[in-house]
């Protein structure tokens, strides 16, 4: 059974959309930070904070890994960031793997993390025009980690519902 992998920058809907795409298919969800946080028993704002980006970063990798080599087929959705560190894009080439990339734009990503407020408490005191900004930054840094996926779905002006439909046409 295949293994999909949701990549995408932080408010572009991995979360909700795993979670739908899991109910609609049947397929086991996994969000990749929960289970880090599971394992380590702290959460990941705390392993930053007391181990540091790296260990965290060791963790996501060393738990990415895992979770491909031992687990069937599931859902897993990851960090913002997996992507971009450590190797962790090549895990969206593997055979067994449909990686899709959530693409979505920075004034929707923008819109999605003002709504957010206090989900995001390293954002919250951003104005809007540096947030902008440093969404815009991010995405230029990032986009081609995210662009390793083998598949593009973008979710400006789409449904769930939509989104999800595209997904479940890939297997």
């Amino acid at each position: 059974m295949k293994k999909i992998l949701l990549c995408g920058y932080m408010a572009s809907g991995k979360t909700t959309i795993a979670r739908l795409l899991g109910k609609a298919s049947g397929m086991p969800v996994l969000d990749l930070d929960e289970v880090i946080e599971k394992k380590t028993d702290k959460s990941v704002s705390r392993i930053f904070a007391e181990d540091g980006e790296i260990t965290f970063r060791r963790l996501e990798h060393d738990n990415l890994k895992a979770l491909l080599e031992n687990e069937n087929g599931f859902i897993l959705s990851l960090g913002g960031g997996t992507p971009c560190y450590a190797n962790n894009h090549l895990f969206l080439q593997q055979d067994d793997v449909i990686s899709v990339y959530l693409k979505t734009g920075i004034d929707e990503l923008v819109k999605r993390l003002r709504q957010q407020g206090k989900e995001r408490p390293l954002l919250e005191k951003l104005p809007d025009d540096e947030l902008h900004e440093y969404v815009a930054k991010h995405l230029f840094d990032r986009s081609y980690y995210y662009h390793q996926a083998k598949h593009v779905v973008v979710t400006d002006g789409r449904s769930p519902e939509d989104v999800i439909n595209q997904i479940m046409s890939l297997f």
